[in-house]
């Protein structure tokens, strides 16, 4: 990649900037949720995925989603959501006319609906992204 991509700090301040602009009862929320933001998914993300190829995963929640927590619930770790630079970036040269800032909003989205409790599917009905 050249010395022209994006950071990891650009994208991240894409993310933030999109989990602000959230409504809010979301944002209040969503400021609950680690973020961060790497160059690529580790190996263990990717075998527990059973996913081969880094470059497949622009996204990932891990956590316990809203809709299944109960004030006993056990929190050894706070819910993070993760974005990857690299795939993203891969993504981004196969969508044409789609900037950086759409792509990171919609995998941000996507990954903080995942914390609001939505399933694939759910996200699916109402976010035609990949179409």
């Amino acid at each position: 990649m050249s010395d022209a991509s994006p950071t990891l700090a650009q994208i991240e301040q894409i993310a933030r900037s999109t989990v602000a602009d959230l409504p809010a009862p979301f944002a209040t929320a969503a400021r609950e949720v680690v973020l961060r933001v790497e160059d690529l998914p580790d190996a263990q993300m990717l075998a527990d995925l059973e996913m081969d190829n880094p470059l497949e995963l622009t996204g990932l929640y891990e956590g316990v989603p809203m809709t299944h927590k109960s004030v006993s619930y056990p929190e050894p770790w706070p819910d993070t959501v993760w974005l990857f630079r690299k795939p993203i970036l891969a993504e981004l040269a196969t969508r044409d006319g789609v900037t950086l800032e759409q792509l990171v909003a919609h995998v941000t989205i996507h990954e903080f609906a995942h914390h609001f409790g939505w399933s694939d599917d759910d996200i699916a009905t109402i976010d035609r992204w990949w179409e």
